[in-house]
């Protein structure tokens, strides 16, 4: 037995036991699905080493300069969601908006994560539907969401359905990065265009590149939003972080 066992490739044993753990987490988490059951025991491992508290200040930042505002005034008595918000209460700064939604499809098990006490409502979305009405969203966040589904044509359509006329998406995406099991998609300026901004009238446009790991977001709150070329880079390694603000007509 022990000589079979040598015989057996390394790489092969390791997806053997990854494939064992995975089963593990999804039977743990109550998911039938590999790639939601790796998140929650992402999200699970960062709640832990925080000890119990997520931070969440960090959004306010982010949010407002991926929107091109120095305040969240254009936020005031307004129907504000959060695409692939995660648990940390993304959009808990707000607090002049109408209303806070986060929409995830983890939101059922975010619950373990003290979700409660923030400043929104969490809804559970699926890779297919956002259970919201159409034309109800006024301003529609996502940071570093969309790249996780599996049907990502169907989802853009979504986020369109749900966002009222003359209301704004502020996006950024992570451009260029090889699909992993939680992140199938590999988003391309083409995409990106296809299935959202061609629908849309784009007031601001950034594409720069990723920053180190620790400071990912280094290069975008720097120089002015401009539009960028349709065409992927011929090198993959060259990850970039598109940031995008555009309006739906009317």
């Amino acid at each position: 037995m022990t000589t079979l066992k040598k015989l057996i490739p390394t790489s092969t044993k390791l997806r053997y036991w990854r494939w064992l753990e995975d089963r593990r987490l999804m039977r743990e988490f109550g998911v039938s699905n590999v790639k939601y059951a790796r998140e929650l025991d992402y999200w699970r491992s960062r709640w832990e080493s925080s000890a119990g508290r997520f931070e969440n200040e960090f959004y306010e930042r982010i949010f407002l300069a991926m929107a091109g505002e120095a305040d969240a005034a254009f936020c005031a008595d307004r129907i504000v969601a959060d695409f692939g918000c995660g648990p940390r209460g993304s959009l808990n700064w707000l607090t002049t908006s109408r209303v806070n939604i986060g929409i995830d499809v983890l939101a059922n098990g975010y619950s373990r994560f003290g979700i409660a006490r923030h400043n929104m409502c969490y809804v559970c979305a699926t890779e297919r539907t956002i259970p919201l009405p159409s034309n109800y969203v006024d301003v529609l966040f996502t940071l570093n969401a969309i790249d996780h589904v599996d049907n990502f044509e169907t989802i853009c359509e979504e986020c369109l359905r749900i966002l009222a006329a003359g209301g704004t998406l502020v996006g950024s995406f992570n451009m260029y990065e090889r699909p992993t099991a939680c992140e199938p998609q590999c988003l391309t300026e083409d995409m990106i265009e296809r299935h959202l901004l061609r629908f849309l009238k784009v007031q601001t446009y950034r594409l720069v590149p990723q920053g180190p790991k620790d400071d990912r977001y280094r290069y975008c709150f720097s120089g002015q939003p401009v539009k960028g070329v349709q065409s992927a880079p011929s090198d993959m390694s060259a990850l970039k972080i598109l940031w995008v603000r555009a309006d739906k007509t009317a």
